[in-house]
């Protein structure tokens, strides 16, 4: 059977965790910050575990990470 191809976007975005299961980075946090409060911005800088719904399909993106 031949190899997957790493989606190459999908590998800089995501990681998987020592269980299996895959983080990510949450979005909103590069420009026009200085309407959001300090509170969200902090909150903004924690990763966070991709929903279960979405956790199959990001699986098959990135096979070997």
């Amino acid at each position: 059977m031949p190899k997957i191809k790493t989606n190459r976007g999908a590998a800089k975005r995501f990681r998987k965790t020592g269980t299996g299961k895959i983080r990510r980075n949450k979005a909103f946090t590069s420009h026009i910050l200085t309407k959001k409060t300090t509170k969200r911005k902090r909150d903004l800088r924690q990763g966070t575990l991709v929903a279960d719904v979405d956790a199959k399909n990001i699986a098959r993106l990135i096979p070997y990470i």
